[in-house]
């Protein structure tokens, strides 16, 4: 039986507002990490979800969370990354927040997206 964990897109404002959402909604124990790479783990089972992947997530108010977690939010994203990352990283991510601030290349809706998709090929429902 495919379990349906609903994600609220009305609430997500931030990156972070996401974590909280999927965190609680995905059943993860309410954390999981709070980044990209945590979230791909949550997704392969575990953390509060089905160990078999038997499972779909349902992104209500998908619309509001792309804009919200557009090319301003994105900036603001790598923004933080920049500051954090490992000096052999900071060209790449230089680029990618250049790109960003141009409004070009992925958002953190497509991140997002992409690792969902990755993880659950056919278990993502935007409605």
């Amino acid at each position: 039986m495919t379990v349906r964990y609903v994600l609220d897109g009305g609430q997500v404002r931030t990156l972070e507002d996401f974590w909280r959402i999927a965190g609680e909604s995905i059943g993860c124990g309410g954390y999981f990490g709070r980044n990209l790479d945590a979230f791909a783990d949550c997704l392969r089972g575990g953390f509060g979800a089905p160990d078999d992947g038997d499972f779909m997530i349902e992104w209500h108010n998908h619309a509001a969370s792309r804009q919200h977690l557009g090319y301003p939010e994105t900036a603001r994203q790598l923004e933080i990354r920049l500051a954090r990352c490992h000096p052999a990283s900071r060209t790449r991510v230089s680029a990618e927040l250049a790109e960003a601030r141009a409004g070009r290349g992925p958002t953190a809706f497509d991140w997002l997206v992409e690792i969902i998709e990755g993880e659950l090929p056919g278990g993502l429902l935007l409605r």
